[in-house]
């Protein structure tokens, strides 16, 4: 499975200029909460990237989805906006990464699902979260499932 970078769509939310030092506030909020969630299948975990641009470490805070013993789905939705989540392109330039979840580091392989095993994950990650759906009918981008393997 290749990591092929999904291009923006035409359209969809764009995130308001006034938004971005918000959400420079807001992420490390939502870090510091996910590493204090309750169990290790409280839904949320952190993942670990390498700036594609940058090189520094970056940290967001995201919903996963189980995917075997050492695998979980995580979806690059950025809630229907015209645009992927910068995280995703740091695993698209990087495919190494790693998550925290219930207070245990682990190292893991990115790669981006396609075809009909997209569509397999795509219907499990609507059936256990149907919010995802909405995400889908705000853009026109076919928004990118990664599953994360244990390496």
């Amino acid at each position: 499975m290749a990591f092929e970078k999904t291009p923006r769509g035409s359209y969809g939310q764009r995130i308001p200029g006034f938004a971005k030092p918000l959400m420079k506030v807001m992420n490390p909020l939502m870090v510091m909460q996910a590493r204090r969630g309750p169990a290790k299948d409280s839904g949320t975990l952190v993942l670990t990237t390498t700036g594609a641009k940058t090189g520094q470490r970056r940290q967001s805070a995201l919903g996963y989805f189980r995917d075997g013993d050492d695998a979980w789905l995580i979806v690059a939705s950025a809630g229907g906006n015209v645009a992927n989540p910068g995280w995703y392109h740091n695993l698209a330039a990087n495919s190494s990464a790693q998550i925290e979840l219930g207070g245990r580091k682990v190292p893991v392989s990115a790669a981006q699902l396609a075809g009909p095993e997209r569509d397999a994950a795509w219907q499990k990650v609507i059936t256990a979260s149907p919010r995802y759906a909405g995400y889908a009918t705000k853009t026109d981008r076919l928004i990118p499932i990664i599953r994360l393997t244990a390496s």
